[in-house]
């Protein structure tokens, strides 16, 4: 294919790409915007510092212990809840044990924190396993074929980057010098 060609395939995609691209890019900048500023984000940055306080090999009630008082106290609050996944973080303040509650028909429900020393309840929030921001930024929040069109829009990407690439080299003059050989 000449050069004219190459962009003309570059122009007729770019055009079709720019709504995906400029959804994309405003999807993850305001992703990434909410990631850095979020308490969790916070959270993690300082836990980084710390030292957990148990060690291998741990006593196996350093684990279950914590545990089985959060569950204890969440099948209280929820009972017959389906329990999604535990996480225990040793090195939070204070140390924690957190509860997936999924919902009886499937799904997330709600995310119960507990301290991991006393068993008592910090906080009770609502649980999605992906931020909302991160699954539209994916197209993941449109089900299917949002995940279908993610997966188009990168591909669009690519193809502008190829085309981008061989328009480059096609007009490039050979016997420059310096700067000019990559910039003309």
């Amino acid at each position: 294919m000449n050069q004219a060609g190459w962009r003309k395939w570059h122009r007729w995609v770019g055009w079709a790409a720019a709504p995906f691209l400029l959804f994309a890019a405003v999807t993850g900048i305001a992703a990434g915007i909410a990631e850095m500023t979020s308490e969790d984000e916070e959270a993690r940055e300082a836990a980084r510092g710390r030292v957990s306080p148990v060690r291998l090999p741990a006593d196996p009630g350093a684990v279950a212990d914590p545990v089985g008082k959060a569950l204890a106290d969440a099948a209280g609050r929820a009972a017959g809840a389906p329990v999604d996944k535990v996480l225990v973080d040793f090195k939070a303040d204070p140390p924690a044990v957190t509860v997936h509650l999924g919902k009886p028909a499937g799904g997330e429900d709600r995310k119960l924190v507990y301290d991991a020393r006393t068993g008592g309840l910090l906080r009770e929030e609502g649980y999605a396993d992906k931020p909302f921001l991160t699954r539209l930024h994916s197209g993941e929040a449109f089900g299917d074929w949002g995940l279908v069109l993610g997966t188009a829009w990168g591909l669009a990407l690519v193809g502008l980057l190829v085309t981008g690439v061989v328009i480059y080299f096609a007009m490039r003059r050979p016997g420059r010098t310096g700067l000019g050989r990559l910039f003309w």
